[in-house]
């Protein structure tokens, strides 16, 4: 597109193109969408590329701002008067809870009056919403002007002006009801169970942490039994379960009982097998999945069956479709990079449980799905919801074994193969990488290099493994740094720099940080968590390895000609990002074997 045309027909486009933020390939994304939406007239091109392409919400419209000529609001939340924010709150509540749930719902704020004037200064994180005009006219002011607030600056202007409510526990608090719930297992009654729970304020504790839960960030809820009538609610958070809720004087079968009624897929009155179900909820404008996961316990006390429900967060706002943002950096990133763009292979990514794993292929995904590419994933469960891809339901008709057979008959370009759990489904998937597809997978190893030895092991074929891979991404997530508290690390321990196996006077040039603890996260000295990586690429050199491999793969070779490669271990990769300063040795050292 010529720059002229371009100018013509989208201004931001052409400002964001020139200065560098956006390239053509994402341009093209964001006009072809643009043009898909104005039939309805609802977006912009700003706003499509912070909330479908995932773009920085304040890198992209400070600059609309600037185009635009909105002025920006340059504030810092600790600073401000508490005059300023009772003026603000003021304002904001002055015209009933309509007009304030508009303001929230759009994102601004009325920041000051001038009496004078008679004008009203608005804080918007989008400048840009027609509706600003409508909210503004409702106060019946007669002039108002639109200035940008950047969005983590609203965001935190929020919580101290109209923090966000959990109405169940509302209810709660609000009620001098005790929750005290107890069943006779041997004299269970079905419709007194029902009137039991539902008099009770179990229903809105556990509908609070499905709320809670995912305004908290947290990844997964635990239910845990205890003895004398006690259950505990977790939040895995960051990683780490912190306990939220301690429930008292009510037996476990309650809540549990509670959780399985406000689920799909889930008997309230089986206790000797595990289940999976499954919730979705509105929640804050969103529509939340939960997967629930329930287990039979041991429990100390014979009368009673204890049971563990787990509850994972399945939130599409945390889909990154954005390659960049996945902290993949130097050769790990130009090697995934080279290996999606194959016309065929197989990219495989590995680590525990909870790794990011789904989330690194979905990304991967989405640099790849075009209208021209029939893509089809395989997943049990299907977590998230793929734009562009045929995702097959998995059900007691059609079990995962018969869809990955199924699929080679369905003329894919593309395949997602949710994980290679057997020598069947490895083959499978390996086969379909082999004849002109391009796939993708996940499997549970510790690094790379073990992921070959664990194909051979299952059975592969060693030539199969070695030319119809593109490459074994293991991967793990380490905490961040909490911005607000992180402090400079003025000397490295000596037994500290031995562990990790670094150079104290290489080390002595970089400013290294180390966690501290405020209220904004919790005490923990982290906030957020990132991806390190170790990217085994399939060169010539590690093909004619793992081919001439004899009774086993000697992992140790594959390993030491991927580091000539230029393979970062993992470790090495989150040294890498103790340099950065965004986060510290202590966690890398927790996070990863040694070499």
């Amino acid at each position: 597109m010529l720059d002229s045309q371009l100018e013509m027909t989208d201004k931001v486009g052409y400002l964001l193109l020139k200065k560098g933020i956006i390239d053509e390939d994402i341009l093209e994304k964001a006009l072809s969408a643009k043009k898909a939406d104005e039939l309805k007239g609802r977006r912009n091109l700003a706003q499509i590329l912070v909330q479908e392409l995932k773009f920085d919400h304040d890198i992209i419209f400070r600059e609309v701002s600037v185009l635009y000529a909105f002025k920006e609001l340059n504030i810092s939340i600790p600073d401000l008067s508490e005059e300023r924010i009772e003026e603000i709150k003021r304002l904001l509540n002055s015209k009933g809870d309509e007009t304030r749930d508009q303001f929230l719902l759009h994102k601004v704020l009325p920041y000051s009056y001038d009496k004078l004037r008679d004008k009203l200064v608005l804080a918007a994180v989008d400048p840009t919403d027609k509706e600003l005009t409508k909210i503004a006219y409702s106060l019946n002011i007669k002039k108002f002007e639109v200035n940008f607030l950047r969005k983590k600056d609203y965001d935190k202007l929020i919580e101290i002006i109209a923090p966000v409510e959990n109405e169940y526990l509302k209810a709660i608090a609000s009620s001098n009801e005790e929750i005290n719930v107890e069943l006779d297992e041997t004299n269970l009654d079905e419709e007194e169970l029902d009137a039991e729970i539902n008099k009770s304020a179990l229903v809105n504790l556990i509908e609070g942490a499905l709320v809670e839960g995912v305004r908290k960030g947290a990844s997964d809820i635990h239910i845990v039994p205890k003895s004398g009538k006690r259950a505990e609610i977790h939040f895995r958070i960051d990683g780490k379960l912190q306990l939220w809720h301690g429930q008292d004087n009510t037996q476990p079968e309650a809540l549990m009982a509670v959780v399985k009624d406000r689920a799909m897929g889930l008997d309230r009155f089986e206790r000797e097998r595990a289940q999976d179900g499954f919730i979705q909820r509105a929640i804050d404008n969103h529509i939340i999945r939960y997967r629930v996961s329930v287990l039979p316990m041991v429990g100390t006390e014979l009368k009673n069956k204890f049971e563990s429900i787990v509850i994972r967060i399945l939130d599409d706002r945390k889909v990154i479709k954005d390659l960049g943002k996945l902290g993949l950096f130097g050769y790990s990133s130009t090697a995934f990079q080279k290996a999606i763009t194959q016309p065929q292979g197989m990219i495989i990514l590995t680590g525990p449980t909870g790794s990011g794993k789904s989330t690194t292929l979905v990304a991967a995904l989405y640099q790849v799905i075009d209208p021209t590419k029939n893509v089809l994933t395989v997943e049990d469960p299907v977590e998230y919801v793929i734009e562009g891809a045929r995702q097959l339901k998995i059900g007691y008709r059609m079990n995962f074994e018969q869809a990955i057979r199924a699929i080679l008959r369905h003329d894919p370009d593309i395949v997602l193969v949710g994980e290679m759990r057997d020598k069947e489904t490895a083959e499978t998937a390996i086969k379909l990488a082999n004849t002109g597809h391009l796939t993708f997978s996940t499997l549970h190893t510790n690094d790379a290099p073990s992921a070959v030895a664990r194909l051979y092991k299952m059975g592969v074929e060693p030539f199969l493994i070695a030319y119809a891979i593109n490459i074994i991404v293991a991967q793990r997530l380490i905490r961040k740094l909490c911005e607000s508290c992180k402090k400079k690390v003025e000397k490295i321990d000596k037994g500290v720099a031995e562990r990790a196996g670094i150079n104290l006077e290489e080390w002595k040039n970089y400013e290294i940080y180390e966690a501290v603890g405020c209220p904004k996260c919790n005490q923990s000295g982290y906030k957020g968590r990132m991806a390190i990586h170790e990217a085994l690429f399939f060169t010539k050199a590690i093909r004619e390895l793992i081919v001439r491999a004899g009774e086993e793969v000697d992992e140790d070779a594959v390993r030491r000609q991927s580091q000539k490669d230029g393979t970062l271990t993992l470790r090495e990769s989150g040294l890498e990002k103790v340099k950065l300063g965004t986060t510290s040795l202590a966690e890398v050292l927790a996070g990863t074997m040694d070499d």
